[in-house]
């Protein structure tokens, strides 16, 4: 109750309780800690909170996945130099009204969502050193802007300024050093200030933030939603919150109400006069913080709302959307039509995408969000990594932007493109994608106020404390979705009663969970509890039903048995089998025959013609065919190595039934 009566007398301002501990010396770690509860406690709890840093140990794809990225790309300093160069000059977005602002932010989120895994101190280090660097570019008017003053507020100028927001947020979540992070906070608060001194109602002769871009009806702009309520959350500052409750009141974009079109559940986003699919869930992320704070549940409720409305329209096999290049529009039913091609599947709507239903999945505990969230990652986010080291025009990007459906190739374009000098360019989903492989190892497991959430199942071992304060240790062993076994044996000093949440995959007939080798449902999916009293050596087991599945297109619009050519798409649990050309010397165009639903395929044991992590000889009618993980496919950027995830068919049985 004191800590309540103190709070806000205390914590009004971060600021000042930080140079109240540098003037006082080191603060005692209780103190500290008792601060960061006093800040989390203007935000609602979450019912998943994410394990402290240290607490994941995995061995897999996904650590080998992150380890990659901190490699190639994380830990080049040189990079982090480049992306910092706009600001120094403060002019570099001028002549095409650009968005090289936002690179930097975004590869900083990512980064230290990385760090937070893998605590590797080189990284550490290089972030750091940039976060310094970055500093020293703030002008005496407190911004950090790619566009001089006489270009300001058009274009991409707050969406990059929103970015620096962010990247500074995230960097102060890892910070060691607490004089860097007063001036980190410091530094934030006068970026955030001069937008609110010229961004605001037209009542007091301020530009409206939709006004501040043509693009896209300003819903860039209005994205800033997400890093003010932090901002709010970190200093207390009413003015900051206000700002927010001002973007949400102002609807997002110009001439439409995003977030009481989600609210009254009216229309489907592709729907919607914008239909940009990145930038708008960036404003429904937004929405959700804002959500924490001032807790009405509407807009908790617009937010699942539109994100049902996606998963319904626009969510693809592959876990992303956006069939016409990053837009919503309906990809559910247009990703196995022909007349469209090309272009899609944007990364950072994939990225995107996973980071607002991991939120959500924190909020609300609702397992479809983890299920979304193995999806994407396995197959869209994965697949865009770029470990073949494939070139394009002279640069080897990390990650590809675009993740194909129908038969074509990888590595076609790369997103976001801007050159920041004659030598150095760089593009969005190079700076986005490190913040999805990060979220695939630490939306793994999740505290709760029971105990502890299983969602993604990788090999390794996570550390944890009990709801007594004990330490605990799961050890996981699985190679799933390979193999369709995971197993966690419980590391405990004594034993206690706690609750364990276990994501059973709802694949096929379900999964069938044991303890002890002793049977405690069979067939099920979703999130299943098990409450008792757990000692040292216990032993958890999920068995999955991993059988290959045919999806017809009629199977998602009905209407498509008439069609002249037929679509259909191989799934094993999470995993998207796709044909790629370099398995299937004889073409990838002509229909399979397929007698039934049940899927004639035997694994290959000794697949050599490339870096795979499944492959299946598929029998049909006229010939057998290869299949791989979508992942694994088109690696090669060349028309030789093109992948097909939806493939033609000649149905037979009248569409089987």
């Amino acid at each position: 109750k004191a800590i309540r009566r103190q709070r806000q007398m205390c914590i009004r301002d971060r600021y000042n309780i930080s140079i109240f501990f540098k003037s006082k010396g080191a603060a005692p770690e209780w103190l500290a800690a008792l601060f960061r509860s006093l800040i989390s406690m203007r935000l609602l709890p979450l019912k998943f909170d994410m394990l402290p840093m240290g607490s994941w140990h995995f061995t897999g794809d996904f650590d080998k996945t992150v380890r990659f990225v901190q490699t190639k790309q994380l830990k080049d300093a040189s990079v982090w130099k480049m992306l910092v160069e706009p600001f120094r000059s403060g002019c570099a977005d001028d002549e095409n009204y650009g968005w090289r602002g936002e690179y930097w932010g975004k590869l900083m989120r990512g980064a230290s969502l990385t760090y937070l895994y893998t605590q590797d101190e080189d990284l550490y280090s290089i972030l750091e050193d940039s976060v310094r660097n970055l500093l020293s570019t703030q002008d005496a008017d407190g911004r950090f802007s790619t566009y001089s003053i006489a270009r300001e507020f058009q274009g991409w100028d707050i969406w990059c300024r929103k970015y620096i927001l962010l990247g500074l947020q995230y960097f102060l979540e890892i910070c060691r050093d607490k004089v860097l992070s007063v001036e980190i906070l410091k530094a934030a608060k006068r970026h955030a200030d001069y937008i609110l001194q010229k961004i605001g109602p037209v009542e007091e002769e301020k530009l409206p933030i939709t006004k501040t871009s043509s693009a896209w009806g300003g819903m860039n702009s209005s994205s800033i939603l997400e890093p003010f309520v932090r901002l709010y959350v970190l200093t207390g500052l009413r003015r900051y919150l206000d700002f927010a409750k001002y973007i949400i009141e102002n609807g997002g974009i110009e001439c439409f109400d995003l977030f009481r079109a989600a609210e009254e559940d009216r229309l489907f986003p592709f729907e919607y006069p914008v239909t940009k699919a990145y930038e708008m869930m960036s404003c429904f992320e937004g929405l959700l913080w804002y959500y924490r704070v001032v807790g009405e549940k509407k807009y908790l409720e617009a937010a699942e709302r539109f994100v049902a409305r996606i998963m319904q329209s626009d969510i693809t096999i592959i876990g992303s959307a956006g069939c016409t290049h990053e837009l919503f529009d309906h990809s559910a039913i247009h990703q196995f039509d022909p007349m469209f091609g090309g272009i899609m599947q944007e990364t950072c709507v994939t990225v995107t995408w996973m980071k607002l239903c991991y939120l959500l999945l924190q909020i609300t505990g609702n397992v479809k969000y983890a299920e979304a969230i193995e999806r994407s990652a396995y197959n869209a986010l994965i697949g865009a990594v770029n470990t073949e080291s494939q070139q394009w025009e002279g640069m080897t990007p990390v990650f590809d932007s675009y993740s194909p459906l129908r038969k074509s190739r990888r590595g076609i374009q790369m997103g976001g493109f801007q050159r920041l000098n004659d030598t150095f360019a760089y593009g969005c989903c190079l700076a986005i994608g490190a913040a999805g492989t990060a979220l695939t190892t630490l939306a793994s497991v999740s505290r709760t106020g029971a105990g502890f959430a299983f969602h993604l199942y990788q090999p390794g071992c996570i550390h944890g404390v009990t709801p007594n304060l004990q330490d605990v240790s799961f050890k996981i062993d699985t190679h799933y979705p390979v193999s369709n076994k995971i197993s966690i044996v419980i590391c405990l000093p004594a034993p206690e009663q706690f609750e364990l949440l276990f994501r059973l995959p709802q694949f096929g007939r379900g999964s069938t969970l044991f303890v002890n080798g002793r049977t405690i449902v069979e067939n099920d999916s979703g999130f299943f509890a098990v409450n008792r009293s757990w000692k040292d050596g216990d032993t958890v087991e999920i068995h999955a039903d991993l059988s290959i599945q045919l999806l017809k297109d009629s199977d998602i619009l009905p209407e498509a048995v008439t069609r002249s050519v037929r679509y259909g798409a191989l799934l094993r649990g999470p995993i998207v089998l796709a044909l790629d050309t370099r398995a299937n010397p004889s073409g990838i165009d002509d229909a399979i025959d397929l007698k039934s639903e049940s899927i004639s395929a035997e694994p290959v044991a000794n697949f050599t013609e490339f870096p795979v992590t499944q492959a299946y000889v598929v029998h049909s009618e006229r010939r057998d065919h290869i299949f791989v993980d979508y992942a694994s496919s088109g690696k090669i950027w060349k028309d030789d190595s093109a992948t097909a995830a939806w493939f033609q068919i000649r149905s037979f049985r009248e569409d089987f039934h």
